[in-house]
């Protein structure tokens, strides 16, 4: 989401008004599910990765960090401060977003963009692409006319009015009801449809009426694409996640908060009905995570620097079948606002601070795994009433989770054929006989997982 500065972050974004629309994509089109979020990264580095890791993993999307021209600057947020509509940011000009799309279809991967609608940037300058801006007059795209009349930032997230047409962080609100200001900005999205993209974040879309969301999309050259809203759920909030799955998919927030209690300081025996048997909204329209950029930096959810937690609630997310999946894939920071390495260029993997949580072996695997269990539901659910839990994905996969401090030795009864099958944990062999069972012993916070079609490691 948004924001000048991440003081004003945390309590961002989370829903608007519910209708009945004719085309919503709920979940991403496809068999493959699983969304890389390639924060910051710069396009041509997104394209090397769509085709040296991305695609060979199994991965469907690739998410990637807004395209439109910025105000200046090198902190992460700028990307978030659109001055124009042009293809023009830190990230990449026109040319080398296009290439990106073209190698990462090429690659078997979709691209999806987050889309900064809600506002324009705050204060005067020059913008990444050249354009001149002040706030309220970005020449030759909008004026003062276009933005909402409450010039004062949104303080009540009880009051569904100054949610949705104050400013969020003080950053220009544009009066999405008006029908020029709708005009443009779908202009803007059948532009980057032209260039292949498959779908769309709404970055701070709980800040925009699900009504305008709605009418905005219907004028798409292609209004049945993907979108996947930014929500945040917030208990007793004028404006809730649910009345947005009208048009699409919504982030469903809660379901990271939740994980990282449960990792931090409960029982992975809790998880047994995760998902819609804990008040979150249906499977079918969640987009799921562990973290995000705005989450890992305000602290609500696990990061990175959570080691083996973090790792295994990946791991968790990808074997367990509610909602879509986003992996989350950044960069180190100890300031909360710093920009991308390099200015968003990865040169490799694991260095100059970029993390690559999507190459992490232990969550790279589980691609395949969810892939190849998609359709299954849980069965064979076994936990030992603290941190160590198993389940099954019908006759397809089996995962465990030992989250114990020491190893773990016990026999798995799985509804698998029998056979000979890759541990892609740690690329062991597991042999399940007759009768759909296995021994293993997973050591402390490790994880198992197993699934038809992978038998040599």
């Amino acid at each position: 989401m948004a924001r000048r500065t991440l003081s004003g972050a945390l309590a961002l974004t989370a829903a608007a008004l519910v209708m009945t629309p004719t085309v919503a994509q709920a979940s991403p089109p496809g068999t493959k599910d699983v969304t890389a979020v390639l924060f910051e990264w710069k396009y041509a580095s997104v394209a090397r990765e769509c085709t040296n890791t991305l695609g060979p993993a199994g991965y469907g999307y690739v998410q990637v960090s807004p395209p439109a021209e910025h105000i200046q600057g090198p902190q992460w947020w700028t990307s978030y401060q659109p001055v124009s509509y042009k293809i023009a940011g830190r990230l990449g000009d026109r040319a080398a977003f296009q290439n990106m799309v073209s190698t990462c279809h090429a690659a078997g991967v979709k691209v999806v963009v987050d889309t900064v609608v809600n506002h324009m940037a705050a204060a005067s300058g020059t913008g990444t692409g050249g354009s001149s801006y002040t706030k309220y007059d970005y020449p030759g795209l909008y004026s003062s006319y276009d933005f909402d009349d409450c010039t004062a930032q949104v303080t009540d997230y009880a009051d569904r009015w100054n949610v949705q047409h104050c400013e969020l962080v003080g950053l220009a609100d544009l009066d999405t009801g008006e029908e020029y200001v709708r005009k443009t900005i779908a202009g803007y999205m059948n532009d980057l449809l032209t260039l292949g993209v498959d779908g769309f974040r709404i970055d701070a879309a709980k800040h925009i009426p699900a009504e305008d969301l709605a009418n905005i999309k219907t004028r798409l050259t292609n209004p049945s694409v993907y979108w996947k809203q930014e929500v945040i759920y917030g208990a007793n909030e004028a404006v809730q996640p649910t009345e947005y799955t009208g048009n699409g998919d919504v982030q469903e927030f809660r379901y990271a908060y939740d994980l990282k209690r449960v990792f931090n300081n409960e029982r992975l025996a809790y998880l047994k009905n995760y998902g819609e048997g804990w008040g979150y909204m249906s499977s079918s329209v969640a987009g799921v995570f562990v973290d995000n950029h705005d989450t890992e930096r305000n602290g609500s959810t696990l990061n990175y620097k959570d080691g083996a937690n973090y790792t295994l609630a990946n791991v968790f997310m990808l074997a367990y079948p509610y909602g879509a999946p986003d992996i989350n894939s950044g960069y180190e920071w100890s300031d909360v606002d710093a920009g991308p390495p390099n200015g968003g260029t990865v040169n490799a993997c694991w260095q100059d601070g970029w993390k690559c949580q999507h190459a992490w072996p232990e969550i790279k695997s589980m691609v395949a795994f969810r892939n190849a269990t998609r359709g299954q539901s849980v069965t064979n659910w076994w936990d030992n009433g603290y941190q160590a839990i198993a389940f099954g994905r019908g006759s397809k996969g089996y995962a465990a989770i030992n989250h114990e401090a020491s190893a773990l030795t016990r026999t798995y009864q799985t509804s698998l054929p029998a056979g000979t099958y890759c541990n892609v944990q740690n690329n062991t062999t597991v042999t399940v006989n007759s009768s759909g069972q296995f021994t293993a012993t997973l050591g402390g916070n490790t994880a198992l997982a197993i699934y038809a079609g992978k038998s040599s490691c």
